[in-house]
């Protein structure tokens, strides 16, 4: 009974975290404005620029899921503010380092009810940091089409060859 008291006591005075100590230190991974007060750059992923990814579906749905677990940034960051065009700002956290499919989850979050209708442009093309308008925040690009590796663009004249045929 006393041990109890005594778990209960500990708990009160903070002598012992635990596990929850180690999840706030991950090695190599940043506060992202630890990083601006140091001057550390952001490099983002290039993998985000062409998922193929629409906003209000589910992070799974992208062209190559293997990309889900790279990290958004070099260095990795805790937390990264993503910045939509219209104002709009959603926040994506990880305690190991927030990874593309948190990101997109993040995003996802804000867009899920919305029908494909209600969006001018529901495709990701990617992100972009811009140290002179925000070190904390990643701005959101979006698109009219969805934009893969794969497609180069010639798909589109022979339609209109075999259009010119007929």
């Amino acid at each position: 009974m006393s041990s109890r008291i005594d778990e209960a006591v500990e708990r009160l005075t903070g002598e012992d975290h635990g596990h929850h100590d180690n999840a706030r230190s991950v090695p190599g991974v940043y506060d992202v404005n630890d990083l601006e007060s140091e001057g550390m750059d952001l490099e983002v992923a290039i993998e985000t620029q062409a998922t193929g990814w629409k906003i209000n579906k589910s992070s799974t749905t992208v062209d190559d899921p293997s990309i889900l677990k790279l990290h958004l940034t070099k260095p990795p960051v805790r937390r990264i503010d993503l910045l939509f065009p219209l104002g709009a700002e959603v926040t994506a956290r990880n305690l190991r380092g927030v990874t593309i499919k948190d990101a997109l989850d993040a995003i996802h979050r804000a867009y899920k009810k919305r029908s494909d209708d209600e969006l001018d442009k529901p495709y990701l093309a990617g992100f972009e940091w811009d140290k002179e308008e925000s070190w904390t925040r990643l701005v959101v690009h979006l698109q009219l089409e969805p934009a893969t590796f794969g497609f180069v663009g010639g798909g589109k004249r022979k339609v209109k060859r075999n259009k010119d045929e007929e």
